[in-house]
């Protein structure tokens, strides 16, 4: 009896021995740096269960042995915490720390950006380029109602995300610069701020000129003159579309309410989408007698209080533009 018992005992602690060594071995393989030898981005699929995140890792060299992950997020706790996503994974990472990266959720930060001056078809079309966006954008939204800018989202976010998001954007700096607008602009409502922050947007692509630019515009609407500015002539004529070649004279007499070399005012709605410092500008225009300008050659405009000498101006630059 006492042999028995002696062998039984025997027994019991080599399996658990055994057992304890397991248990070392599946603990000290999932907090052992990996064999990834340099960080990467990897995409964990929407619905990939953790069967599937342990492959990929296997694949990706940062597990050997898919059951060890297994067994380590389940003893943890983690089994029911990983997330799909683009996660960013360092150079010699554990198993155990790359199942934590999944759980907290800090997936990579990808980024695009709009410009401003983009008509909203333009803007669609640059944001289905883009890659790591999902799903399709069904209606295109009127120019000027989002706003150009950097937008960060996460691969796997839906394109009609960043347009909700470029409209909130949008409405939220109008809210924001509306109220503290300069007194006695030449017009009274948002929209038509929009309108011209639109013309403002396509005649410059200096940030220093918008202002001033602006002031024009405003003089001319309060002296009752047509603004006669070519991307409202260009719009006119191409609406769906931007207009891939030059102006022509009988293009400045093209009738459209659009067209402001033969109509007074404001054109009825947005030519594009604005950005934030154009809007900017038409509330706060610079304080000039300006009334016209035209491209100096260097990027930027000539401005001018008189006709003749704003003929000038425009002779200097048919003289610059016949020598390119």
């Amino acid at each position: 009896m006492k042999r028995f018992l002696l062998v039984l005992g025997l027994l019991i602690i080599t399996a658990a021995l055994t057992v304890g060594g397991a248990v070392v071995y599946v603990y000290v393989q999932y907090t052992s740096p990996s064999k990834l030898v340099q960080g990467r981005d990897i995409i964990i699929p929407q619905g990939t269960g953790v069967r599937g995140i342990a492959e990929i890792f296997r694949r990706e060299h940062i597990i050997t042995e898919p059951l060890i992950f297994l067994a380590g997020v389940r003893v943890g706790g983690l089994d029911r915490s990983l997330r799909a996503g683009e996660y960013h994974f360092p150079a010699r990472v554990s198993p155990k720390q790359a199942a934590e990266i999944l759980a907290n959720g800090d997936t990579v930060k990808r980024f695009v950006t709009i410009p401003e001056g983009l008509r909203s078809g333009e803007i669609i079309d640059r944001i289905n380029l883009v890659d790591g966006l999902d799903g399709e954008i069904t209606e295109i939204p009127q120019d000027g109602t989002l706003l150009p800018e950097t937008y960060q989202f996460s691969y796997g976010d839906t394109k009609q995300s960043i347009i909700d998001r470029m409209r909130a954007a949008h409405d939220d700096m109008v809210e924001q610069l509306w109220p503290g607008r300069a007194q006695g602009l030449p017009f009274d409502t948002i929209e038509e701020a929009l309108v011209l922050a639109s013309i403002v947007e396509r005649e410059t692509g200096v940030a220093a000129e918008r202002a001033r630019v602006a002031g024009v515009f405003v003089n001319r609407l309060n002296a009752n003159m047509r603004l006669q500015s070519d991307p409202t002539v260009a719009y006119a004529i191409s609406p769906d579309k931007r207009l891939d070649r030059a102006l022509t004279r009988k293009d400045l007499k093209f009738e459209s309410p659009y067209n402001t070399y033969v109509t007074r005012g404001l054109p009825p709605s947005p030519i594009t989408n604005p950005g934030r410092e154009a809007f900017y500008a038409v509330l706060h225009p610079a304080p000039t007698k300006d009334v016209y300008f035209v491209a100096d050659g260097t990027g930027g405009h000539a401005f001018a209080r008189t006709l003749k000498e704003h003929n000038r101006n425009v002779a200097k630059w048919r003289r610059i533009r016949d020598g390119q």
